[in-house]
């Protein structure tokens, strides 16, 4: 996988659209296919087609680059299919701050994934568990058998566990087969196997086989992500450093301890998080649900990240569940997956994560550093200004002109955008 010559591009925003993706392409050796593709602005019918029923046409979003990232010593560029403002240059901005005063790493853990199998009406809670322990090699062996290329390729499934849930309709029997699904998400293959076992495991517990299926709360394939940056690197809109990072502390505090302050907190992770995740045809419904339940696996709803300050430096911390894929699924389908793959140049789906991790948790710093100086409008209405100086009609040159003076009057309206568009066509 080709790695980019670099991610610190300094102006790459000012750059005209052709010109930024002329540099991505010169870093990581676009072919001008490539470039052609990435140039269209949808997936083909015939595509979209294969991928989902009643297709009627395609929908096309924003593909942005965050520049800046270094992480484990590695230079990165990152895309991300978004529609809010200010996602892309948040994660940019953050990166270069941590880039040039400080570090971030981030470490996956094997990709293991969670099939359960629901039996129900078990008669006997021990005599199913000593069948289940002196059948476990049978069972692997079955489960293995479901997808060679799989073992083939060093993975597969390693371990049975099974659990009592207490529900409303009686005690379940839930047994976990865990399956350790390499650069895959793992859906497939592990739905495969769930429904293989799902029969005999029922004839050794002597109880009625109910659902089979993965469990996307994949709490044994975590990714962990931390990030190290100098106090004094931190002033802003008249905040001095120590005192913004003890700001960002207490605001993580907040989150930890309120769900109603947890909730956006966390959205602000994701919003990085599943715009990489669309961007390289992962399941960002999949994840969401997973990290949400492991945000509340205490019984209670609380943040993702941890901010704390130690000697003169503040250190951010993120742990999610993350079940990314490099191959299946999109990757071979959608063009443009398999070359935006290409521009981040992971070597597997851990890598993949680390990556993913990382960038949310600058994204979340970058959005507590704003939250808690100037604020999160300010950063947000100047882009925004931009939107409604195009949907008053404004273009080119215009379109700079219009949101600056609307920013600069801070009048950030559609009736005002409109207003100083007429005065510009007048003269």
């Amino acid at each position: 996988m080709t790695r980019p010559a670099g991610s610190r591009l300094p102006g790459f925003y000012n750059l005209r659209r052709g010109e930024r993706l002329r540099r991505v392409a010169r870093l990581v050796k676009l072919t001008e296919e490539e470039q052609n593709l990435i140039r269209t602005r949808a997936l083909s019918n015939e595509i979209a087609d294969q991928l989902i029923e009643n297709v009627i046409g395609v929908y096309g979003l924003p593909l942005g680059i965050v520049t800046n990232l270094q992480l484990n010593g590695r230079d990165y560029l990152v895309p991300m299919v978004v529609e809010e403002t200010s996602v892309v240059a948040a994660a940019s901005s953050a990166a270069q701050l941590v880039r040039a005063h400080g570090s971030i790493t981030a470490r996956a853990e094997p990709p293991l994934m969670t099939g359960q199998i629901q039996i129900l009406d078990c008669p006997d809670r021990g005599r199913a568990e000593a069948a289940l322990a002196a059948s476990k090699d049978r069972l692997l062996e079955l489960a293995n058998a479901q997808d060679e290329t799989l073992l083939e390729l060093g993975g597969g499934a390693r371990d049975l566990v099974p659990r009592w849930v207490e529900t409303g309709q009686g005690t379940m029997l839930v047994v976990h087969l865990h399956v350790d699904v390499r650069d895959a998400m793992g859906a497939n293959a592990v739905n495969t196997m769930a429904e293989a076992l799902g029969p005999l495991v029922a004839d050794l517990t002597g109880g009625v086989q109910g659902c089979r299926i993965i469990s996307n709360l994949s709490d044994r394939r975590l990714v962990r992500a931390r990030m190290e940056v100098e106090l004094e690197a931190l002033g802003k809109a008249g905040f001095d450093g120590q005192e913004v990072g003890r700001r960002i502390v207490a605001a993580y505090a907040w989150a930890e301890a309120d769900p109603y302050r947890a909730a956006t907190h966390n959205k602000g992770i994701m919003n990085a998080v599943d715009a990489i995740l669309l961007a390289t045809g992962n399941d960002w419904r999949a994840v969401e649900a997973g990290v949400h339940a492991f945000a509340s696996r205490d019984g209670r709803y609380r943040s993702l990240s941890r901010f704390s300050m130690e000697g003169d430096r503040l250190v951010g911390e993120l742990e999610l569940p993350m079940a990314l894929g490099t191959v299946g699924g999109l990757t071979r389908l959608h063009p443009k997956v398999r070359i935006l793959l290409k521009v981040i140049g992971a070597e597997s789906a851990g890598e993949l994560a680390e990556v993913t991790a990382a960038t949310g948790l600058l994204q979340n710093f970058s959005a507590l550093r704003s939250l808690v100086t100037e604020g999160i409008q300010r950063g947000h209405m100047s882009l925004h200004a931009r939107n409604l100086a195009i949907l008053a009609g404004a273009r080119g040159a215009q379109i700079s002109e219009v949101a600056d003076r609307m920013v600069q009057e801070d009048r950030v309206r559609y009736r005002r955008a409109q207003e100083i568009l007429e005065t510009l066509n007048g003269e």
